[in-house]
């Protein structure tokens, strides 16, 4: 294990590959959705947040392998963003592994913070491009989660880039990447524009839920609560959470039992199975 692994108690570790990492749960526990005593553990998509820690991406972990999941932890790394064509080769990769015989059975529930959404998006360029071949993937998925999701403007992404890896030269990182976006605009910008109408316009039909706030500056709340509005008139079910305050990517931190209610009542009209996880 490297030293960004993170040791689960009755949990099997599995290092897929570099950013890839397969919890798999040992523990004896109720099932999340009733039925035969064969069927597939489910699987949680766990898409965290750039430059997460992997003491804060064990919180979450716990919190779904104590309910019956399985998790697959997949990072994303900036390379990927700043460069997208490497994003969307990721993407098709990750949907490989989805329908690989080790997964291709699972029941699927996402769960994607901030720019991990940007890597679900990427997935979902795929989808759109060849739905037929995969309505298997995106009919397992039976929710999707998404917390703190970079919306709006390309200056929020460059200020996403610039506070999550460099904090102290966020003012010059920010400048730079809005210089680097408008240079290489074939090869940046176009690619944000197919990955966010493929987002907005999803073929995944599951109940989604949203956390988000009114001071994060990585995200437009007003943009975000049209997106919600374009969903809900696709016939898809939203719940969503907006705080006054809060943190970035942190909602679980600042206000640990609502959010925690609200995620539990989420997965249980999902699932119809209680959340049996402790804080």
């Amino acid at each position: 294990m490297s030293s960004r692994d993170v040791t689960l108690s009755g949990v099997t570790t599995h290092k897929i590959r570099k950013g890839i990492t397969f919890y798999a749960n040992d523990s004896v526990v109720t099932p999340v959705a009733p039925g035969p005593p064969d069927q597939p553990r489910p699987l949680l998509l766990l898409l965290p947040w750039l430059g997460s820690k992997p003491q804060a991406q064990a919180k979450y972990c716990e919190i779904y392998l104590r309910t019956g999941f399985d998790v697959l932890a997949v990072e994303t790394e900036v390379g990927r963003f700043l460069w997208p064509r490497w994003g969307l080769e990721y993407g098709g990769q990750l949907l490989e592994l989805l329908e690989s015989e080790r997964f291709s059975q699972r029941p699927l529930l996402v769960h994607a913070f901030s720019i991990g959404g940007y890597t679900f998006a990427q997935m979902l360029v795929h989808v759109a491009k060849d739905p037929q071949r995969y309505q298997g993937f995106t009919s397992r998925i039976r929710g999707q989660i998404y917390d703190s999701l970079v919306v709006g403007s390309v200056e929020r992404m460059a200020i996403g880039v610039s506070q999550n890896l460099f904090p102290r030269w966020g003012g010059l990182v920010k400048r730079t990447s809005l210089l680097y976006f408008h240079i290489f605009k074939r090869q940046t910008m176009d690619y944000f524009n197919i990955s966010i109408d493929a987002f907005w316009n999803t073929s995944v039909r599951a109940p989604a839920l949203f956390f988000f706030c009114n001071n994060d500056v990585l995200c437009d709340p007003k943009t975000l609560e049209e997106m919600v509005e374009h969903w809900e008139k696709q016939g898809i079910s939203v719940t969503s959470k907006k705080w006054e305050e809060s943190i970035h990517a942190g909602h679980l931190r600042a206000h640990p039992q609502e959010y925690m209610s609200i995620l539990e009542n989420f997965l249980y009209s999902v699932n119809k199975v209680p959340l049996k996880a402790k804080l």
